[in-house]
């Protein structure tokens, strides 16, 4: 399996190899028409940064439910969702499966109660919602600027992988929109429904997904023969993927791979995947075939805007959204 995933190794590219740009660019266009997942190694986040994480999940998902729901998840997609709080719909692979048997808090990036788009309400842009666990708040600020640090190197493969001038990402993601979900799986037992998944088969909406590998199993990829395995995990790589997002915009010659997670390892799982998406105004208009400048470009998807494509998706899947309150949420500057 680990041999079918690629890895791309970022140390030719931090030491200035010649060359080094163009080899992974063409490396990751393989994974993304071959596989939709890699694996990046030298990615320079340290695994006792990534640990801490973990650990800060696991503390955060001890604490009382009452504590926990003192944060509930709200209209920005911020906050605590509870156990089966969601059911994924827009982004199904097969059937509608029932409520995901998780929990999770959601991070975005920690505005100030004085930023404009704080003050006049504008949807997933509120501020953040911090339980009182001492040390938490920096762990996870900590966590999701390595992370966005990461995905900022990154994009210049991205653009190679297109055919595109290294650049050509850096003014969608001046300001990225990105999300840390700190998820909670809980054993689930061999009478559960069939039906019933930690999180079920789908896709991911983001640009790029990374994830920091599990060391406890129930992640499991779909692969392009339809065959459903396992994902390994090799020591020291992190496994990132595209979804929706990058799909679209590539004019989906880019994969988006579908995956789920069953727990049945004998053990509580936790997961802290970080999705990374353009900056919440930047139009991203399909990049075709022959690259053509942006103002030109006719793909098979109308432009589009993070709040345009997160608002119908959030309604569909998170059952907090699903009433008209969310709708109440002004949608300026989209």
């Amino acid at each position: 399996m680990s041999e079918q995933i690629p890895v791309l190794d970022l140390a030719p590219l931090q030491d200035g190899a010649p060359g080094a740009l163009d080899r992974l660019g063409e490396e990751l266009r393989r994974a993304f028409t071959e596989v939709g997942f890699y694996f990046v190694r030298n990615h320079g986040i340290p695994q006792s940064l990534l640990d801490a994480t973990f650990e800060a999940a696991e503390r955060f998902h001890a604490q009382p439910i009452e504590a926990k729901l003192a944060l509930k998840i709200n209209e920005h997609n911020i906050g605590y969702m509870p156990m089966r709080g969601a059911t994924t719909r827009v982004n199904a692979v097969g059937d509608v499966a029932l409520p995901n048997a998780n929990e999770a808090i959601f991070f975005k990036r920690d505005l100030p109660a004085d930023h404009p788009d704080v003050l006049a309400n504008v949807r997933f842009r509120g501020r953040n919602q911090w339980p009182e666990l001492p040390g938490f708040r920096e762990q996870v600020l900590q966590a999701c600027d390595a992370f966005e640090g990461l995905g900022l190197r990154l994009l210049p493969l991205y653009a190679r992988a297109l055919g595109l001038e290294p650049g050509f990402f850096a003014p969608y993601f001046d300001e990225p929109m990105y999300t840390l979900r700190m998820s909670h799986y809980p054993q689930q037992e061999p009478t559960a429904p069939e039906n019933e998944f930690g999180i079920a088969p789908h896709v991911d909406t983001s640009f790029m997904t990374i994830l920091a590998q599990n060391r406890i199993p129930g992640l499991s990829l779909r692969m392009p023969s339809g065959e459903w395995v396992d994902a390994p995990a090799p020591e020291g790589a992190l496994l990132i993927n595209g979804g929706m997002m990058l799909r679209r915009w590539t004019d989906k010659r880019f994969l988006a791979t579908p995956h789920r997670v069953i727990n049945r390892s004998g053990r509580e799982r936790y997961a802290i995947p970080f999705f990374m998406d353009a900056g919440y105004r930047a139009v991203m208009a399909p990049i075709t075939a022959d690259s053509s400048p942006a103002d030109d470009r006719t793909g098979r998807e109308p432009p589009i805007t993070y709040p345009d494509f997160m608002t119908g998706y959030q309604r569909s899947n998170f059952h907090h959204a699903a009433d008209d309150k969310a709708e109440k949420v002004q949608m300026q500057g989209a």
